[in-house]
């Protein structure tokens, strides 16, 4: 059973992380998926995630107040909603409240980082397991061995990564508008950054010397990819003032090549 981890910023890479290695441990048949450890070395990220994405069972994103309008989580969340016919969906709202989230994600069901609530997303994924999910019996007790190390870690995130101010709330017509908008945009910038990895332009994405990062940089401008998805990747990986200043030079160069 593939269940899809959903991230974005520090927080909510963190907590990921964590749901990841936990869930392992409470349901051994459950294959969590994380784009910071199991892409493919070599492999082009963007449309290794899309790859992922078509055949997952259960989908967890991670919300925080950082990441909640997020164009890469708002992607995710819609492409894991057009499996919603045979796959699960629900957020974990990790500093949030119901009432902060708008559509589309408000659509979906939501967990919270308590005893209870965390309970009835592992019943849930064991319930998708069908005949070889655990008896309930043994799940409680499992659930219960392994709770309290969930709840120290998670606490320890919370203290170690920064906390953003709720930020006011967006029309409802500009989320789905750039919902609608990012869905239609990855398949064709998919299928060109493939193009331009078949002709070696794009290197190795993680472990590059830097002169490879600022090369895979100028090729996802150059390609169109959203500058909000390119800082939301990069970040981390390279000083943002350094990251700004490629991606502006960048999109001079492409603005001067069309003219």
């Amino acid at each position: 059973m593939k269940v899809f981890l959903s991230w974005s910023g520090n927080r909510s890479k963190e907590v990921a992380n964590l749901l990841s290695e936990w869930l392992c441990c409470v349901i051994q048949a459950a294959r969590p998926w994380i784009s910071t450890r199991d892409l493919d070395r070599g492999s082009l990220w963007f449309g290794e995630i899309n790859d992922q994405l078509k055949d997952t069972t259960v989908g967890i994103i991670c919300l925080t107040q950082e990441n909640k309008a997020r164009p890469w989580i708002l992607f995710e969340a819609g492409a894991l909603a057009k499996g919603l016919s045979t796959s699960r969906v629900c957020t974990l709202l990790i500093d949030l409240d119901p009432k902060d989230i708008e559509d589309l994600l408000a659509q979906f069901n939501h967990t919270f980082p308590t005893s209870d609530s965390i309970y009835g997303l592992v019943k849930t994924l064991n319930s998708t397991l069908g005949a070889s999910g655990l008896d309930i019996r043994v799940l409680d007790q499992v659930f219960k061995t392994y709770w309290p190390q969930f709840e120290e870690k998670f606490k320890v995130v919370l203290e170690q990564t920064e906390t953003h101010a709720p930020s006011k709330p967006r029309p409802k017509e500009d989320v789905l508008g750039e919902i609608l908008e990012n869905t239609r945009l990855m398949s064709s910038r998919i299928r060109k950054l493939e193009v331009e990895l078949d002709r070696g332009r794009i290197r190795e994405p993680f472990d590059m010397p830097m002169g490879m990062l600022h090369e895979q940089v100028i090729s996802m401008v150059d390609a169109g990819v959203p500058i909000e998805m390119i800082l939301d990747q990069f970040s981390g990986r390279m000083p943002k003032s350094m990251l700004k200043e490629l991606i502006g030079n960048a999109e001079r160069i492409k603005s001067k090549e069309k003219g």
